[in-house]
């Protein structure tokens, strides 16, 4: 599990590509190395991925072809920059919410605008997303934890405004109309509103039901 707040962006390394599967490596161990361990879990922008093997300064991550298909991992390239985060601990603040590393798939930037002291980027979601995506919700990009601003339900788009620090931290900075991100649906809303569609279709139904045999007895 993650907290979303990404801790650097690295570039890849290495990049073993094989039928199938991309062996990742990041050059983690100066900057996030202390205490990494084999089969440790890491979110590479937003997937969570395992360590693999450590050389030197670097460690492995391998991508399997489900990743590959379904998030940006699949277009990296040498020297790509991505966002990592370790896992969290027990007793680690949560500075932006639980993250499973879980991408559901990757979404296109269409608009950037950057002002003085803000950055706003609109999303193109996709229609099955939506009805978890709301202003003052939050979702998982690229592994960044990130507050909704503005909804365009119509347009399954939604933006976010990053302030300069996230800029810093992160890969948003250099990200321009035309490419994806991963997006992750934090879970806890994915079932509160599912269930509350589900308890409203539920008593619809029996309500409907209700009015049909009132009907028929008073033929």
């Amino acid at each position: 599990m993650f907290t979303g707040i990404v801790q650097a962006h690295l570039p890849i390394s290495t990049l073993e590509t094989h039928p199938g599967l991309y062996t990742i490596g990041l050059p983690m161990l100066p900057v996030l190395g202390e205490g990494l361990q084999l089969g440790a879990s890491v979110a590479v922008d937003g997937v969570c991925l395992t360590v693999t093997r450590l050389e030197g300064e670097e460690a492995f991550f391998d991508a399997m072809q489900e990743t590959l298909q379904k998030t940006t991992l699949g277009q990296c390239k040498l020297g790509t920059y991505v966002n990592v985060e370790r896992s969290m601990k027990m007793g680690d603040e949560i500075g932006g919410h639980i993250v499973s590393g879980h991408v559901k798939h990757a979404v296109e930037i269409v608009d950037v605008k950057t002002t003085e002291n803000n950055h706003v980027v609109t999303f193109q979601a996709r229609p099955e997303d939506m009805p978890y995506i709301f202003p003052k919700g939050f979702v998982a990009l690229d592994g960044a934890s990130l507050t909704i601003v503005d909804v365009d339900k119509e347009k399954a788009q939604f933006n976010v405004w990053l302030i300069p620090e996230t800029l810093k931290r992160t890969t948003f900075g250099h990200k321009g109309v035309g490419e994806f991100v991963n997006i992750e649906i934090d879970s806890k809303t994915q079932a509160i509103v599912d269930t509350v569609e589900h308890i409203l279709e539920d008593r619809l139904n029996a309500l409907l039901k209700d009015q049909l045999a009132h009907i028929l007895q008073n033929k």
